[in-house]
């Protein structure tokens, strides 16, 4: 049987993804009861591709790999032969000769199509500029725990249309609630990607009215990782976007705030909204951690009883 790769949200079925959701809550559940005693993956080995800087991807694979009984080996692009233009199949397919799984940050959604294509063992999107589908699994994850269900709930994105604007677009797809898309002109997320989510999916321009009645509230910096020279432009077109506490009193009573953080304060979010009790960032990272636990368990072993 040919590996599963997790490239987007969309290589798993609403069935699957479902499932995993709930397997990183009793993951969590039982690593805060036992401690790290599940181990199913003894002397297994993910490689972690990172041509992209990283926090919280980084500690939490390695982490769950640790967790599991099993080794995490840091690959940067400086220190392989892909940093010295070594084809991407042919590197895929020495890997697979040796690894168990693969985790890959990196800028090109393409090269990583072309490295999964090659790949005999699973592939996980780590990050691209197109998509950041692990993300979405510890957004989801923190949703849940904290709301239940979320069929049929409001999701308001404020900002770039961006890789993680497209990985919502795919959740609302898969988990089947409405994100409404709040972005300034030029800054829309691709064509193709909402046209694909149908009615799942609306763009508006007045973060006021996307933001009424809303279940969740989320956004992300204004110039991703390899924009930095358009902050100043970015800055000045996006004011007016900024999410605040204001701006989450328009919300349902019960509305909460995701961030994937690092969060510009002042920026994309007023300095103190992180302190704000809706604001539920700490523990959407940390779930980071649970949901790619489920997910390395569920490419390797299946769904697990």
């Amino acid at each position: 049987m040919s590996a599963r790769h997790f490239l987007t949200l969309l290589d798993l079925s609403a069935d699957e993804l479902a499932y995993l959701i709930q397997r990183g809550i009793t993951i969590k559940n039982q690593l805060k009861a036992d401690g790290p005693t599940y181990t199913p993956f003894s002397n297994r080995t993910l490689a972690m591709i990172f041509e992209k800087s990283s926090t919280r991807t980084r500690v939490s694979f390695e982490t769950a790999m640790a967790q599991f009984g099993g080794h995490a080996l840091f690959l940067s692009s400086r220190d392989t032969q892909l940093g010295r233009g070594e084809p991407i199949g042919d590197t895929a397919r020495v890997l697979s000769e040796m690894v168990d799984a693969v985790m890959i940050r990196t800028f090109s959604h393409a090269g990583l199509e072309a490295f999964a294509a090659a790949s005999s063992v699973p592939v996980i999107n780590a990050l691209t500029d197109d998509y950041h589908p692990c993300q979405l699994l510890a957004d989801v994850m923190t949703w849940t725990e904290c709301r239940g269900p979320i069929k049929g709930k409001t999701a308001v994105w404020i900002g770039d249309g961006n890789n993680m604007c497209h990985s919502w677009i795919n959740a609302a797809r898969r988990f089947d609630f409405q994100l409404r898309i709040c972005c300034p002109e030029g800054y829309d997320p691709r064509d193709d990607i909402v046209a694909a989510a149908g009615d799942h999916v609306t763009i508006l321009r007045d973060p006021q009215e996307a933001a009424s009645g809303a279940d969740l509230i989320t956004t992300d910096v204004w110039a991703s990782m390899g924009q930095e020279e358009e902050q100043a432009k970015r800055e000045r077109d996006f004011a007016g976007f900024q999410v605040t506490e204001a701006l989450l009193d328009r919300a349902s009573e019960d509305a909460i705030f995701l961030h994937c953080l690092p969060a510009h304060r002042g920026e994309e979010i007023s300095t103190t909204l992180l302190d704000d009790s809706r604001a539920v960032v700490w523990q959407e990272a940390g779930n980071r951690l649970h949901a790619q636990k489920a997910l390395i368990e569920f490419l390797l072993l299946g769904q697990v009883d």
